[in-house]
Order: structure tokens, then sequence, then C-alpha cells
């Protein structure tokens, strides 16, 4: 039975009133006293007392009452029809409008409160209180206040035995809810007795979760449904798609057949955009995508081989690691694997190789988080290895823009939904790293220690003021960014396009440069080979040697000319006397001047030099 109210009165007001009167003392009992217990009396000398010097004082408690608060809704319909006029039927109320729009009292009443209204509408058009006067103008760029952010909460997992937090959700309506997925990742090394629950946690109670999952294998990724805030799709350890539906209660709503799912771990889980909002994705390192309805989770919809030979065998398929779809984009989705490649697919493709479109290559690992730009979904953010990495769909032999490499392996990352230029990432050492690449490119603008251990996942609000951290040992840290990092700057759009542009042309430039390159490798050893299969016996020796012989002397010939003329140019020195030369010096200049002779005969012009013309 259920206590509804409880009515709360004083002792005073209610019951028998209590009337005291006197009488005579009454004898009731008599103890008269002992001798032998006289005689077993001790008397104690010395007697030992401890003093204080300070004031004796008192701690009291005092339990106050609870503030209980209720949330109540108040349904407003419409009023003021007669009670035989059923005002959710058309015809009805047609018919009653018309009925009063003949009486002669409607219309005395509309022509008295024609002016009123007349009056009240020109007041309207004169001064609009409701005017924005700087509309058009930009939001103000905050640029005074430094970046920084702080801890707001802390959530930790209730369970004795900690497990990393893999996967965050935030409620879709009002973000004032958070569901955090639990699970050890570490193959065949779960402690003994290590729960399987993971929590939905409310912002303003950390001390304990608002509801508790209760699934049969632990919880790797979970996800609110963006179309009903009750429903959350979750991947679990064991390779099984679950369904939950938080006014049912912690036990799973909805739960795939184990022949029909996953292999592996589900390590990626999204929704689709449909008119039903129950179509999903799911994502597993056994190399598969499944297309899920959650309304019929027996067997999966549609299933993708992520085998980039396009033969789709499961044996050469590459694991899947995370997701990518985007709601602009209704026929494309993204995969990214373990082997560091994104593949983009198309979701309308029949035959494989319609259905694998392209790569991405670029990480030395498992790409662990992929997201689109939120302002510009041709460019797109990859986490792996040590490195952040931004792509653009122009450009697919590699990245436009990436970070430098870090001491700790990356983990997870994410867009600002209300920044184009900012992106979050975490590491292995507990940092989160806060990046705004108009305001600087090669460091990133903020990096906060948020905890000694490992943080394994990350998600950012819809406002983009608060990100929530999953750590190794089940904390789940809620941060607040300042408002210059959750505040769209001026020019800011322009700016980051600008960049994304810049970059992807300069990378047009290159690959059109290294394919002309490789090209050209190719010709060239195409090539060799060709001579080298060409009988050489074939050409004239004697020929050979002529030619290269002629070209030989005329290019020292050529140098000499233009020594020559350089030469003419330079002031000529005063002669000397003939008594003056040495029999060396004479001997010398008809050494040169027969070398000039023999060089022009056998030009076979014998022209005279412009060196030799000029001499005396």
């Amino acid at each position: 039975m259920e206590i509804v109210y409880v009515y709360v009165k004083k002792r005073s007001e209610f019951g028998k009133q209590c009337n005291f009167s006197d009488r005579q003392a009454e004898l009731n009992i008599d103890i008269p006293p002992n001798p032998e217990l006289a005689e077993q009396f001790v008397e104690r000398n010395p007697v030992d007392t401890g003093i204080q010097c300070s004031t004796s004082m008192s701690e009291h408690e005092a339990n106050t009452e609870r503030f209980e608060m209720e949330t109540r809704g108040v349904n407003h319909i419409e009023g003021g029809w007669p009670k035989d006029v059923n005002p959710l039927e058309l015809e009805q109320t047609i018919r009653f409008r018309k009925k009063v729009e003949k009486d002669e009292n409607y219309i005395n009443a509309i022509m008295q409160l024609g002016s009123i209204m007349e009056h009240c509408i020109k007041q309207n058009n004169a001064i609009d209180i409701y005017q924005e006067y700087f509309d058009d103008e930009d939001a103000v760029e905050v640029t005074d206040e430094a970046p920084s952010a702080k801890t707001i909460n802390v959530f930790r997992d209730p369970q004795e035995i900690k497990r990393p937090a893999t996967h965050v959700s935030w409620h879709p309506d009002g973000n004032r809810k958070l569901a955090v997925a639990y699970s050890c990742l570490n193959f065949q090394r779960a402690p003994e007795g290590m729960s399987s629950e993971s929590y939905i946690w409310d912002l303003e109670n950390p001390n304990r979760p608002e509801i508790t999952l209760k699934p049969s294998s632990p919880l790797v990724t979970l996800e609110y449904n963006p179309k009903d805030s009750h429903v959350l799709l979750a991947g679990c350890y064991n390779g099984q798609i679950a369904c939950w539906d938080t006014r049912k209660g912690s036990l799973v709503a909805e739960l795939s057949t184990i022949e029909f799912s996953h292999r592996d771990p589900v390590y990626g889980t999204i929704w689709l955009q449909s008119k039903t909002g129950t179509e999903c994705f799911s994502a597993s390192t056994d190399g598969q995508v499944m297309w899920w309805d959650i309304r019929k989770l027996s067997e999966p919809t549609e299933v993708v081989v992520m085998d980039i030979t396009k033969k789709e065998q499961l044996e050469h398929a590459l694991g899947a690691i995370s997701l990518e779809f985007e709601s602009t984009l209704p026929t494309k989705f993204m995969v990214g694997t373990e082997q560091g490649i994104v593949i983009s697919c198309n979701r309308k493709g029949k035959t494989p190789a319609e259905k694998i479109v392209c790569t991405f290559s670029g990480h030395h690992g498992p790409i662990y988080a992929l997201q689109r730009n939120p302002f510009y979904p041709k460019n797109f953010l990859t986490v792996g290895d040590w490195t952040a990495r931004i792509w653009s769909e122009d450009s697919r032999e590699s990245s436009i823009m990436w970070t430098k490499y870090h001491m700790a392996y990356l983990t997870d990352g994410a867009w600002s939904p209300v920044r184009p230029a900012v992106f979050f990432t975490t590491k292995m050492d507990g940092t989160l790293d806060i990046w705004d690449f108009v305001f600087k490119q090669c460091d990133p603008a903020l990096s906060l220690k948020v905890c000694d251990e490992a943080l394994f996942c990350l998600r950012v609000q819809d406002n983009g003021c608060f990100i929530a951290c999953g750590s190794q040992l089940g904390t789940t840290t809620l941060l607040e960014v300042s408002n210059g990092l959750c505040t769209l700057q001026r020019n800011e759009k322009n700016t980051a396009s600008a960049i994304f542009e810049r970059e992807t042309r300069r990378e047009k430039i290159l690959e059109a440069r290294h394919r002309e390159m490789r090209l050209k490798e190719k010709g060239k050893a195409e090539g060799r080979d060709d001579e080298l299969r060409d009988e050489l016996p074939v050409l004239n020796l004697e020929e050979l040697v002529t030619k290269a012989e002629e070209e030989f002397f005329d290019i020292i010939f050529t140098e000499l000319k233009r020594k020559e003329v350089e030469a003419m140019k330079k002031k000529p020195k005063p002669l000397k006397q003939p008594s003056q030369e040495t029999d060396e010096e004479v001997e010398g200049e008809e050494e040169a001047e027969e070398e000039r002779g023999d060089g022009e005969g056998e030009e076979g012009g014998g022209e005279e030099s412009p060196a030799l013309g000029g001499q005396p």
C-alpha cells in the first residue's frame, strides 16, 4: 500500500485533553537499607581527575526536512466551445461559426472591438518592441579571455571492480543526462566477478546513477536515439545489438540473435536519418557493417563486408572500429578500420564495387574516431596512432591538415558543434587537448590534465560548452570550457572555409606533381627495358665516334670564341718595345697565333676572328 498524502498535526490539537489536579502523596514502594552492602563499600583514595583548560563543547546534529520537487505539466486545449460542439470535428465548428456570425450581438461586439484592435495594430506598426536592431551583425569576437576549462562534476563507477568507460552519449532533450557504457576490452583478461552493468547519470546527482542498464554482456557502445529520448542502442562485447526503452525499466527491450550478430565486439553504433527513426548501423572488428531495424532485431536488414578488394570475402575484410553518417548526405557513410584506412561507402549500392566507393589511407594504427565537420561535411576528422588528421573528400591520397606526433597515443576526438575550427582529442596520458587551427596550428590552444589514468572516450554537448570524458578506471569527468571556445568568432566560418580550400588545393597540386613524377619514372623504366630489348649492333660504331668528336670540338671552339670576345671588350694594354721583348715572349705569341690559325682552318671559313683582325 502506497502512502498518498501525510497529514501533519500537533499533539495538542487532537485526542483527549490532559487535565491535572492536586492530591495527597502516595507511597508505592519502600526499600530499607542493607548493612551487607555497606560493608562491601571501598573508599577510593587517592582519586585522579582530568581537567581540560579549554571550555567544554558539545556537538549536535539535526536532520532538516527534505525538500522534495516534482514536475507537473499543463495541457492547454482549445476552449470556448459549447458542450454539444466537438472542437475536433471540422463540420461542427464551421456550422457553429456560421450560426454565431449571423447573430446581431456578434456584429455589434465586433464593431466595438474593432476600434480598440485597430488602435493596438497601429501601435504595433509604429513601434516593434521585438525588433532586432543588430541582427545582421556578426557575433562579437572574444579575444580578451584566454582559453580555459574547469571540472564541473565527476561520475565514478559504483562497482568495486572498476571498468573502463568505453563510450559516452548525451541525452538529446536538454542534455541533462549522460549515458555511459562500461566494458573491459582486454581479451580474456577481465577480472572474475566483474559487473556488466552500464548507467544513465543525472548531471545534478553524481552520487548515484539514475537508471541501471542490465545487459547479458558488457556494453562497448551506447547511443541515445535523437528522435526518441527514451530509446538507447547498444553494442555488446559478445557481438550482439541491444535496445533499451527506459520507460520499461532496466532490462533489455530488444536483443539480436547470436547467429545473426557480429563475431567480435561491436565498437561502433550509429542511428540513421529515417522516417521511422528506428534504423541504425553497427560495426565490428569482424569486418562487417550491418543495417538494423530495432523493431525487428532478429536479423540484420543488410550486411556490407569491408573488403577493399571488392570481392566481399570475409577473410580479407578490414576490421571496423568507428562509423560516421551525416544526415545531409543520406546515401553515404564512412567506416574507420583498425588498419588505419577510412572506407567511404554508398548505402544504395547493389554490387560490392558500388558499395565501397573509395579509401583514405594515412594512419599507422586503428582509427578510434571519425567525424565530419558539422559546418563543412566534405571535411572530416580522424584520430588514430599519435596524430589527428583532417581530410577532404576531394583529396584522397593524403590528409590536408594534421597535428604533430604526440608522445602519448590518441584515443578519441570530436568536432565542436558551434565552432568550425575547433576540435577536441584525448590521449593515453589523461590529457584533453583543445585545438583551434585559426588561432594556432602547431600546438593545441589548451591542454588540460584531466586525470592520471588514460582517457578512453569523449563526447561534446550540443551547445559546445560541456565535454564528457571517460577514463580507464570508469570515471566520467564533466568539463566546462570558456566562452571563447564555445562562441562563434567573427568571420570564423569564412576563415575556416578558406583554410580548408587552400589546403585542399595545395594537396591537389602535390598529388598531380607526384603523379607526374611517377609516370615519368614509369616511362623511363619502360624505355630502359625497350633499349635493352633492341639489338645494339645495328648502329655503326664509327659514326657514333665521329659524331661525338664533332660535338666535343664544337663546344671547345664556341668557348674559345666567347673568351676572345670578352678579351676585345676589355681595354687593350700598351704594346711593349721590340727590343724589350724577351725570346720567351716572342715564342709564346708565335705559338698562340699558330693555334688560332689552325682552329680557323679546321672550321673551314678562313675568316679572321674579331680579336685577330684588330691587331696592327
